[in-house]
């Protein structure tokens, strides 16, 4: 059976760790691609994570460089490309450069991996994510944002941390943008089957929604130089499981919804079942009234994130 290839876009952190995390599941052979300063830098965090497959006991085989030839034919690629937010760089600065650099590395997969199925991890995300569909040229379905699985991952941890329980007992759902005006669901969220409201109060699940909101924030000033990691790629790896082993998961991802929950065109965060087709099926839930209301006012923040995207970029 032939193994699934893997390319994963930028060697930083967040590539890194999810070339780790697929290797270390086994989940297929890996690319592990950048453009550094020094041409040799993906080779060497390729040869180290090759190097630690005889103590790990996994067979995947990673390989690095900064020739997209090497990612020709990929199954999944994944695409972390992209610049840090730095002090005095404004958010338009930051749209603008990413923006631009997810056009460029979005034309080579579509050149060097015409069948794949991209997940895009880059970030402002639902920008990022829109402009990897429109330079790709890719159905929609095979075109996916990575940030529901991270926020719900923050929220879950959250609420086992508060609860005193196992985060495997929580099922919880977040939807709408990556970050500030991502939005709860308590209507979905239940620890070992008891929705959560008869668990905590409204007060204190407000104060981990928020925190969840943050999460990435709290990080980076906990860090000072540096943005989380370890989760976002433990997220995405969830992701290309899904996809290469044809899961079906029903995880949160950032989908394109057209008629889908009204939103006109637009990527955000949704439960979608993931496999091997990409985006297989958009799940419509029932919101109540309050959560319309967020879901609403989420999109139209995304939408506005896009409409400045590409004034920036002349389009």
């Amino acid at each position: 059976m032939r193994r699934a290839k893997i390319s994963v876009i930028g060697a930083g952190n967040v590539g890194a760790t999810t070339a780790h995390w697929c290797a270390s599941m086994e989940l297929g052979d890996i690319v592990l691609l950048d453009i550094p300063a020094t041409e040799d830098m993906p080779k060497g965090k390729a040869l180290d994570l090759m190097q630690s497959a005889p103590i790990m006991g996994f067979d995947s085989t990673i390989t690095g460089t900064t020739d997209y030839s090497d990612t020709a034919g990929s199954d999944v690629v994944v695409i972390t490309a992209g610049i840090a937010r730095k002090p005095g760089m404004s958010r338009d600065d930051l749209l603008s450069t990413n923006a631009k650099i997810m056009s460029s590395v979005a034309a080579e997969v579509k050149s060097s991996s015409p069948d794949a199925i991209i997940i895009v991890v880059s970030n402002p995300l639902d920008a990022m994510v829109q402009r990897a569909l429109v330079v790709s040229g890719f159905p929609s379905a095979r075109v996916i944002g990575q940030a529901g699985v991270l926020d719900t991952a923050r929220y879950r941890t959250f609420l086992a941390m508060e609860l005193g329980v196992s985060v495997e007992d929580i099922s919880a759902l977040l939807m709408g943008g990556h970050g500030d005006t991502m939005v709860p669901m308590p209507s979905c969220t239940s620890v070992g089957g008891i929705p959560v409201t008869q668990l905590l109060d409204q007060d204190k699940l407000d104060s981990i929604v928020d925190r969840a909101r943050k999460g990435g924030a709290e990080i980076v000033g906990l860090l000072k130089t540096g943005s989380a990691y370890y989760a976002p790629a433990a997220a995405t790896a969830q992701m290309v499981e899904a996809i290469v082993k044809d899961k079906k998961r029903l995880i949160p991802c950032a989908a394109y919804c057209e008629n889908e929950y009204q939103v006109g065109g637009y990527y955000v965060g949704v439960p979608v079942i993931l496999g091997s087709g990409g985006v297989e099926k958009i799940v419509e839930l029932e919101l109540t009234e309050q959560e319309k209301s967020d879901f609403q006012h989420s999109v139209d923040a995304v939408k506005e994130l896009i409409v400045s995207m590409n004034q920036l970029l002349g389009e």
